[in-house]
């Protein structure tokens, strides 16, 4: 016996699922089905014949969904196709996930293009208001041409996205209306005669202005809006003028561009970057701006800002990294540990504290608490650049004829490296907006040394470096 299957132009997917059920799970093969469409010629087997009573089935839920797309495809033998393969499906279930099936991909592909279909609905559907509207629920209307059948399965997006307005969309096959809450689906119609919208000028001219003809890609642009939709969109009119121009109108994007700053602006900008990059006010405002600081979170967990200290006119500037514990606490730099052990070394070697101008790269502690006790931390290197604004003013102020920097934040604050110390030490290196910079050792390195050789090793190079200090001293006296 021969089944004869007239699909209806709406509500196809229930139509569709409700014969296969019942065809399948009576166990009629697909060569005894003879699918048709409500717009098919008439069938040399005559009109519909009723269905068994279906029995129940089971089918993998993958089938379902790529079967809820493929009914909405144009191609007429779409509904032979899907129930051959739910033949062949309902004896191996495992089809669906094999790639090779030449069946499933024809049905896939399908599936991919009336998923594309609805894509392009949603995108280039254009309402226009109608003047009949309410106060309270206005009326609008749009004409499409979709490729497939996609107008029943897409009408969910519209009903969400336009829940506040009643509107209607026409196409060659199936119109869908939306009024006070309810989808009506009625067949197609001709293409109505639309009133003007007031707001297409201005889509129109910002469309125009969002165009980049830098960036024009005819075939990607064509891939993605289709010229047989252009009909129907009021921006498509300037899409032509728009690709003419593009060449044009790149050029003088081109041209009008900003240009790289001249060979000579750069010396000017270093010069009028160094007098912007310290703080400047007046000498005896320093040590109260410096305790308001907030040029880095540091602030929010040291106790004070620890200023420099010494002669106003020294010709040697100590630099060290930042405050540890003691300085923390007492306001003064170099008074803990580190700051007992350079002063012994400068003792040794004949230089007088009271002679220099100490101070730090960085002026809040930096620390990990741990227990009771504070744990020193290295300050980073945004933290070092912005400390370097207070650190540059002492600078300014004291001008020394040589700075030494203690330890590799120092050296990264006035040369802007502060890498291999060991092997830097004991060199003057000269920089652009500093006096000569010598390098050597944080006395703290001293206390940290794994073992007395290491220690009196380090020992060695800090009082040699320091020597030396003192022999530069003298020989400008």
């Amino acid at each position: 016996m021969t089944y004869t299957v007239e699909m209806p132009r709406i509500g196809t997917a229930d139509a569709w699922r409700d014969a296969a059920r019942s065809l399948v799970s009576n166990d009629v093969p697909p060569e005894q089905v003879q699918w048709t469409t409500h717009d098919a010629p008439p069938s040399l087997f005559g009109g519909s014949t009723a269905l068994p009573a279906p029995r129940p089935i089971s089918v993998p839920r993958s089938f379902l969904s790529m079967a809820n797309s493929v009914v909405w495809h144009s191609d007429p033998t779409r509904f032979a196709q899907l129930y051959a393969f739910l033949w062949r499906l309902r004896q191996n279930p495992q089809r669906m996930q094999d790639r090779a099936d030449v069946a499933l991909a024809s049905l896939r592909r399908m599936e991919k293009a009336v998923h594309r279909c609805q894509h392009k609905m949603k995108a280039f559907v254009r309402f226009r208001e109608l003047p009949n509207g309410s106060a309270q629920r206005r009326n609008f209307a749009a004409w499409f041409e979709p490729t497939h059948h996609t107008v029943e399965p897409t009408a969910e997006f519209f009903r969400r996205r336009f829940a506040d307005m009643n509107w209607l969309i026409a196409t060659p096959d199936v119109t869908v209306q939306y009024a006070d809450g309810q989808l009506d689906f009625t067949t197609g119609q001709p293409r109505p005669d639309l009133p003007p919208d007031a707001s297409e000028e201005l889509w129109i001219t910002y469309y125009q202005n969002i165009f980049n003809p830098a960036r024009l890609k005819i075939s990607a642009m064509t891939s993605e809006m289709p010229k047989k939709y252009w009909r129907n969109l009021p921006e498509a009119a300037s899409i032509p003028a728009l690709i003419a121009g593009a060449e044009r109108r790149a050029t003088e994007m081109a041209l009008a561009a900003p240009t790289l700053p001249r060979a000579h602006a750069a010396p000017a900008k270093a010069q009028v970057d160094s007098f912007a990059s310290r703080w400047s006010g007046p000498v005896d405002q320093f040590e109260a701006d410096l305790q308001n600081c907030t040029r880095c979170p540091l602030h929010c967990h040291a106790t004070q800002a620890v200023p420099g200290e010494g002669p106003e006119d020294a010709s040697v500037m100590l630099v060290g990294e930042q405050p540890g514990d003691h300085e923390d606490i007492a306001g003064r730099p170099f008074v803990g540990p580190a700051g007992q052990m350079l002063d012994r070394v400068m003792h040794d070697v004949g230089l007088d504290r009271e002679e220099m101008y100490l101070t730090n790269a960085v002026k809040h502690f930096k620390y990990k608490p741990k227990g009771k006790r504070r744990v020193h931390q290295r300050p980073n290197s945004g933290e070092v650049t912005q400390c370097r604004w207070w650190l540059n003013a002492e600078i300014a102020r004291v001008q020394p004829k040589l700075i030494v920097a203690l330890g590799a934040t120092a050296a990264e604050a006035l040369t802007g490296n502060g890498k291999a110390i060991t092997n830097r030490s004991g060199r003057v290196e000269r920089h652009d907006g500093v006096p000569p910079v010598l390098i050597t050792v944080h006395p703290s390195f001293l206390l940290r040394a794994p073992s007395p050789a290491a220690r009196s090793e380090a020992e060695d190079v800090l009082r040699r470096d320091l020597g030396a200090v003192r022999s530069m001293i003298e020989a400008h006296k």
